[in-house]
């Protein structure tokens, strides 16, 4: 199934939301080699065409390691071994006008990673 092309009208025509596309560490570990490195080419295609759409705000695959945790008083500690819990492999943050564009992309994003992506809306903050 082809999916179709979006055309991103001018910032000022339509408010934009942003949302949070990830996939979950270990999410392409079914891949073998050959078939993770076609990933990469084809995922990295998508990118630039979100770029190139003006959609793109910023992503990146996540170091497999142990998280810091950090309290509220400042305290750090060691995080849950990787696997322990579901944890963020890898996420886009895309501007879109509509929960639909988001949902597009994230089909292409998900077509080039051969993984599962989650959508999530980010929460309008006028502080950011």
């Amino acid at each position: 199934m082809r999916l179709p092309q979006l055309v991103r009208p001018r910032r000022t025509e339509l408010p934009v939301q942003r949302y949070l596309v990830s996939f979950d560490d270990g999410a392409m570990d079914h891949l073998g080699e050959d078939e993770l490195a076609a990933a990469g080419v084809e995922s990295h295609a998508v990118v630039r065409e979100a770029k190139a759409a003006g959609v793109w705000v910023f992503g990146g695959g996540l170091q497999r390691q142990r998280a810091a945790l950090v309290g509220v008083d400042g305290s750090v500690t060691d995080g849950p071994e990787p696997g322990a819990k579901a944890a963020v492999g890898g996420f886009a943050v895309l501007e879109v006008e509509s929960r639909a564009d988001a949902l597009h992309w994230a089909g292409r994003i998900a077509a080039g990673c051969r993984c599962t992506q989650e959508v999530r809306e980010i929460m309008f903050d006028p502080e950011s």
